[in-house]
């Protein structure tokens, strides 16, 4: 699955990829991929800390001003996907841009693991600045409802500042990283893309996604 996602980073072509890891198996996975393996601190606290770790590693000397969080569980991200999160900077003023999709079924709005977010988008628009994320359903009323995709372009300052901040009371409340940069002041804007592309979670989400990428293997 590592190398699903590094396959897609790589297609990308909007920098170098490197996978941070702590764990041995997937390092020798990716480095058997020709890949870039980053060996960080098992005791980190989050992604984000593991990030920040291996960039100082690869580029101490700073060379690259914005870094993009890409997540080990999302085998069926686009390349797409990963050049629309860098459109969530194009305002200066934004520290962190994410994505967000249109949540499309009864079961997406009300599965706690789908995290949405209150944003606004005027007419024409493809990004708009994230007040709240919430595990809850979010907005109240009658409109589209956003489901976060959990992918973020930092610059690269503004990452140093997040993982340096002490965690958020509503970040540990809610269990969204994330609250933790609103909760700080820190701004976030969400770039819309058309759909969300399924993580995996659990064992059943891991068959999925195996049929779905053609490596289902019959026991």
């Amino acid at each position: 699955m590592i190398v699903h996602v590094l396959n897609r980073a790589r297609e990308a072509e909007i920098g170098p990829v490197a996978v941070a890891c702590s764990e041995a198996e997937v390092a020798e996975a990716v480095r058997a991929a020709g890949g870039v393996a980053v060996m960080t601190d098992p005791a980190l606290p989050s992604g984000s800390d593991r990030v920040q770790q291996a960039l100082d590693t690869l580029d101490p000397d700073g060379a690259h001003d914005v870094v993009v969080n890409l997540q080990g569980d999302l085998p069926s991200i686009s390349p797409e996907l990963l050049r629309a999160v860098l459109h969530a900077l194009a305002d200066p003023a934004t520290d962190i841009g994410t994505l967000v999709a249109p949540i499309t079924s009864d079961e997406e709005r009300q599965t706690s693991s789908v995290v949405k977010v209150a944003c606004g988008f005027q007419p024409g628009q493809r990004v708009a600045p994230a007040l709240y994320f919430s595990r809850a359903t979010i907005p109240w009323g009658d409109g589209p409802l956003w489901h976060h995709i959990g992918v973020y372009a930092y610059r690269r300052a503004a990452l140093a500042r997040f993982v340096a901040l002490p965690p958020g009371l509503l970040e540990q409340r809610e269990s969204l990283e994330q609250l933790r940069a609103l909760e700080a002041g820190m701004r976030i804007a969400c770039a819309q893309v058309d759909h969300a592309p399924f993580g995996v979670d659990t064992p059943a989400d891991l068959e999925r996604a195996r049929i779905a990428l053609g490596a289902y293997r019959q026991a």
